[in-house]
């Protein structure tokens, strides 16, 4: 897929800015935030395979589903 860019140089020549059609900058966002997604599940999933580790490996007592549900 070819985008079309417009770049935006200063007086002197230096690249300032680049510009794109405001229909690639949506889908652009839209992918952002799908990645955006992804990277929080993926986080929040190893954090919760960090939690149940930490849990198997503990020597106390612990707490079922039903009295973490009861707590609710």
């Amino acid at each position: 897929m070819k985008i079309s860019l417009q770049y935006v140089n200063d007086m002197d020549g230096h690249l300032q800015a680049v510009q794109l059609p405001i229909a690639e900058w949506n889908k652009t966002l839209e992918k952002l935030k799908k990645q955006e997604q992804a990277l929080k599940l993926k986080s929040d999933l190893t954090e919760a395979f960090d939690q149940v580790e930490t849990l198997r490996s503990s020597k106390g007592k612990k707490q079922t589903l039903n009295e973490f549900l009861n707590e609710l």
